[in-house]
C-alpha cells in the first residue's frame, strides 16, 4: 500500500495535497467544488509510466473506488474498503522494466 502512495506523492505531491485539502474543506460538496483539482491530479498521474501501469492493471478496483466516491459524496470515508482493495492491487503490479524516472524524448 505504501509504494502506491509513495509513487503518487513523489510525482504528484502538490496536486494530491491540494485535492486532499479541497475535499476536507468541502465535506458535502467536494465532488463539485474539487473537480478542477481532481482533474489536475488525474493529468499528473496519467503522464507517469509507473502510475499508468498500476491504473491499467487495477482498473476494476479503481473504477469501483471512483463509483463509490460519486455515490457517497457526503461521506467519502465510507469508501475506505475500496481504497484498500485498489492499493492492495497496486502492490501486486509488476513494475520491472518500467522507467521510474522517464527521460523526456527529443523531437
Amino acid at each position: 500500500m505504501q509504494a502506491a502512495m509513495d509513487i503518487t506523492a513523489k510525482y504528484c505531491h502538490k496536486e494530491m495535497e491540494a485535492y486532499g485539502a479541497c475535499v476536507s474543506s468541502n465535506p458535502s460538496t467536494w465532488q463539485q467544488k474539487c473537480h478542477e483539482v481532481k482533474m489536475k491530479v488525474a493529468e499528473c498521474t496519467s503522464s507517469h509510466p509507473v502510475i499508468q501501469k498500476i491504473r491499467q492493471d487495477c482498473s476494476t478496483e479503481f473504477v469501483k473506488f471512483d463509483r463509490c466516491l460519486r455515490e457517497n459524496q457526503d461521506k467519502p470515508t465510507s469508501c475506505s474498503p475500496h481504497v484498500a482493495r485498489f492499493l492492495g492491487c497496486a502492490e501486486t503490479v509488476d513494475l520491472s522494466g518500467l522507467a521510474t524516472n522517464p527521460v523526456p524524448q527529443s523531437s
